[in-house]
């Protein structure tokens, strides 16, 4: 015996058509939310007029500036005096610079102009009379004379320094100096390769004897001069 059911008692009979409602409800609400516009409030009367007076300030008080009183007039001018027309009014006379033909003209003697010396350096190879190294006042070629003396003062005095061999230091020193116009050495230069070797040069070079000074046209000049020492080891 089979069971009988009430077809009032069947829940799934309606489904699609509660399905279908509730799809509408929600896409209805779902349109009314995308839709939903707010506005602002607006008023409607004119508060334009509604100025409140805020310009409360106090303004200071503004102090009163003390001019000075103005300059007193200026003086009234002296009285002019009037001189009539018959009275004699003495003249002011300006004498003339201007000399005449026959005024005297004085002759001036003839300044005597002394000559200043100038201090002329002359160079060893041109100067007329070269500077006279002490015994070759009788050579014959003074300038060959002085070559030579000046070599054998060198081999005389020379001496390599220690600490330059030690260090394996060697070269040539270029000597520069000025026989003065007293016959005086001055003026020493030296370029060298290594310090020791060109204070040893100037060493040498501070041994010359005083020397008969150059002379160019009669008169004694400076004369600059310059030689080699060359520092060899052997």
């Amino acid at each position: 015996m089979e069971p009988k059911k009430n077809p009032k008692a069947d829940i799934g009979r309606n489904s699609g058509l509660y399905f279908v409602i509730g799809l509408a409800l929600v896409m209805a609400l779902v349109y009314g939310a995308l839709e939903w516009k707010t506005y602002d409030k607006v008023n409607d009367y004119d508060i334009s007029l509604n100025v409140d007076d805020d310009l409360d300030e106090e303004v200071p008080m503004t102090e009163q500036i003390k001019t000075p009183p103005p300059p007193p007039p200026p003086a009234a001018p002296e009285v002019i005096e009037v001189v009539e027309d018959e009275e004699e009014v003495e003249e002011t006379v300006i004498e003339s610079t201007e000399t005449s033909q026959e005024e005297e003209i004085i002759e001036v003697e003839d300044v005597a102009v002394d000559e200043i010396e100038e201090d002329v350096d002359v160079p060893f190879a041109v100067i007329e009379d070269v500077p006279v190294f002490p015994g070759c006042e009788s050579a014959g070629d003074k300038r060959a004379c002085f070559n030579k003396m000046m070599q054998k003062h060198i081999s005389k005095n020379f001496r390599y320094p220690e600490i330059a061999q030690e260090m394996g230091v060697q070269g040539r020193v270029n000597i520069m100096f000025v026989i003065q116009k007293d016959g005086s050495i001055g003026n020493v230069r030296m370029r060298g390769p290594d310090k020791n070797l060109e204070k040893e040069a100037a060493r040498i070079i501070g041994k010359l004897p005083k020397m008969t000074p150059g002379k160019q046209r009669g008169r004694a000049v400076r004369v600059p001069f310059s030689i080699p020492i060359t520092f060899k080891l052997q």
